[in-house]
């Protein structure tokens, strides 16, 4: 299906950081786009406003919890609803939790996964069979350098996105002869509020400025001591759309400062 119309577009933990880059950038380019996130219906409410203000596109809102299948179908009929049906699912939401193996919590391990990896599977059979009716979809995971090299204290973090690849290839060869690609982002160090207390800490424990202490913290993992701007994965994101991008399918894409290149 050739794309005459900006098509809707359902991105999962899009009120803040990259997500929320991700949906500028979409709505930026003319797509109606669904946000999603665990924040209170009036500041939702706003945030759509917002959206709907600057860009001119139709916009909704959900505060659905996709920990739980039941919670991924409520978001999918949400977004149905209030844009129509989407060919563009991103699924981005994800949440954190570090110790060592032998001592993670299995609440922990069981809520990583969930919304990490089984959320992105639950949203995706939810909306392929649309896709594949119009003959023509874009999946695109937003996974992490985690999904191709490991850290200490990240058992459940890095096997949700070693996952979520490997979800991304499965997905890509099932729908190739449907005009539907699945690709995966990988960042490394993004520029998020995330990341201000670690540098902070540095800084503190060893007695160093905050940009010293910023390039200790991104130059431990990455070559280019550098972070990726969220504005950036919202480009990649908005490129894997377009037509020129149309035989990019089952790639998993680093935006890690040569992390992942070591």
């Amino acid at each position: 299906m050739q794309q005459e119309q900006k098509q809707p577009v359902l991105i999962s933990g899009s009120t803040s950081g990259i997500g929320l880059a991700i949906a500028h950038r979409m709505a930026g380019a003319g797509h109606p786009v669904m946000l999603h996130g665990l924040m209170e219906p009036a500041q939702g409410a706003q945030l759509q406003r917002q959206f709907r203000e600057k860009y001119a596109v139709e916009c909704g809102f959900s505060a659905a919890n996709i920990a739980s299948e039941e919670g991924c179908a409520q978001l999918v009929a949400e977004t149905r609803e209030a844009i129509g049906q989407p060919s563009i699912l991103v699924n981005n939401a994800g949440v954190q939790f570090t110790s060592q193996a032998q001592d993670f919590p299995t609440e922990q391990w069981h809520r990583i996964i969930a919304i990490n990896l089984s959320a992105a599977f639950f949203l995706s059979r939810e909306l392929l069979p649309g896709m594949r009716e119009n003959q023509w979809g874009r999946i695109i995971n937003i996974a992490s350098v985690h999904g191709l090299v490991a850290s200490e204290q990240k058992a459940a973090y890095c096997a949700a996105k070693h996952g979520l690849v490997g979800l991304t290839k499965v997905l890509a060869l099932e729908n190739a002869d449907f005009g539907i690609t699945a690709n995966a982002i990988c960042p490394g160090w993004v520029e998020t509020p995330l990341i201000q207390p670690q540098i902070e800490a540095i800084a503190e424990r060893e007695s160093l400025d905050l940009e010293a202490a910023r390039i200790r913290l991104i130059g431990a993992k990455q070559p280019l001591t550098r972070a990726t701007a969220p504005e950036a994965i919202g480009e990649l994101a908005l490129y894997l759309c377009g037509d020129f991008a149309n035989t990019i399918t089952g790639a998993s894409l680093p935006v890690d400062g040569g992390w992942s290149a070591q």
